[in-house]
């Protein structure tokens, strides 16, 4: 898949644009805080109706503005989808093909991507809550049933801590119905899990092999999932539901008096091992960095098996945080089959070699102007209309 064209209007600092995409590798180049970053982040609310830089979707509408729109069309073998999304200060409407979905995980996975950004290095060395994003984020794209399982879960745990709150307080006293709510958030919690280690296994398989290609078969990469359980794994979701509602049974007195649930998917933790030991605690921090590396390139091949298609790759300003070996070997791995976008404050000497024919784009306070070998597209500042407007200038020789 890949997107052919984008449109954005009153997002960040773009007030009106629209811009065309090579299916390949298109580079995004400016300096610090003009919108590089921006139109990374619009192609991933396009994708995911969220935003991967905050919570708070009123950010992402123009200063002094009431609502923002983001349009684009993607290519998939199926043929040409468009794609909307609509905020505003009352919340958000995204529509498939031009008709509104009911719910947003209806429209998740119409657009797949991954992001690669330097806070991503993050994802070895961070806390448990960045892995859980991670793998939340990235599974639910690939498995609608298990974004489905996980937002039913996350509004039972509220309502759960909600209500252990209350009888912690002395506010409430009915204990069946604290059980019921156990019940249905073992239930869905077994989902997740069971889910959560089908897709961990697949992806170490991928990034084992990765990892063996960059460290040149000197290191053996694994995965371990760490249940909040305290034990060895059921294998099935039947067994692994019972052993959450035993668990929730046994840790009700303690949950009480601390108001919180104490078990559950929403506390598991998965640790990356290089030669069986951790690499967080151990790893220096070039392992850290290709353990990082391999997890991602994982995730595109992933994805391509799970979906059928590859999905597009946004590389935010991270080629600045990897050496010589680490840049080869991604921009390599992704040359020719994943449409790519990719931030940069210029290009080295190291991937104008490795790049082909990469379409690129200035960008400059929210304008963005575009250079190929036939003509040079400069995108202008119309200010009485507060718009911008597409000009086609001859390239001429300088």
């Amino acid at each position: 898949m890949y997107l052919e064209e984008l449109e954005l209007k009153n997002f960040r600092n773009y007030r009106t644009i629209k811009v065309e995409f090579s299916p390949q590798i298109n580079v995004l180049i400016g300096k610090n805080a003009q919108g590089k970053t921006n139109l990374l982040e619009a192609i991933y609310v396009l994708a995911m109706a969220r935003s991967h830089r905050t919570n708070n979707d009123r950010e992402l509408i123009c200063f002094k503005q009431k609502d923002a729109f983001l349009a684009g069309r993607v290519t998939r073998k199926l043929g040409s989808l468009p794609l909307e999304i609509l905020l505003n200060r009352r919340g958000k409407k995204a529509k498939v093909n031009h008709l509104e979905q009911a719910r947003l995980s209806q429209y998740i996975g119409h657009l797949n991507v991954i992001l690669f950004a330097p806070e991503d290095l993050l994802l070895v060395k961070g806390s448990p809550t960045v892995r859980r994003r991670f793998i939340d984020m990235e599974f639910g794209q690939i498995d609608p049933r298990y974004l489905y399982n996980l937002t039913q879960y996350r509004a039972i745990l509220k309502q759960r801590n909600n209500y252990l709150k209350q009888l912690q307080q002395k506010k409430a006293n009915d204990l069946m119905y604290l059980e019921v709510l156990s019940e249905q958030l073992a239930t869905f919690g077994g989902a997740i899990i069971v889910k959560r280690l089908e897709f961990l296994a697949e992806l170490e398989r991928y990034a084992k092999e990765i990892h063996a290609q960059i460290t040149q078969g000197n290191e053996n990469l694994s995965f371990k999932y760490e249940s909040s359980l305290k034990e060895d794994l059921k294998s099935t979701e039947n067994e692994i539901i019972a052993d959450l509602k035993k668990g929730f049974a046994n840790l009700q007195p303690k949950e009480i008096f601390q108001g919180t649930t104490l078990l559950g998917p929403h506390r598991d933790d998965v640790v990356f091992e290089i030669d069986q030991k951790n690499v967080q605690i151990y790893g220096s921090q070039g392992q850290q960095r290709t353990t990082a590396l391999s997890v991602k390139l994982a995730e595109i091949e992933l994805m391509k098996i799970q979906t059928g298609e590859y999905p597009i790759l946004l590389l935010d300003d991270v080629l600045s945080e990897l050496d010589g070996t680490r840049q080869t070997h991604l921009l390599k791995a992704i040359q020719g089959k994943v449409q790519t976008f990719l931030t940069t404050p210029g290009l080295s000497e190291i991937t104008q070699k490795l790049i082909k024919e990469p379409k690129i784009f200035h960008i400059e306070a929210g304008t963005i102007s575009e250079n190929s070998t036939q003509n040079e597209n400069h995108i202008a500042w119309d200010s009485a209309k507060n718009d911008q407007v597409i000009t086609f200038y001859p390239k001429t020789e300088k």
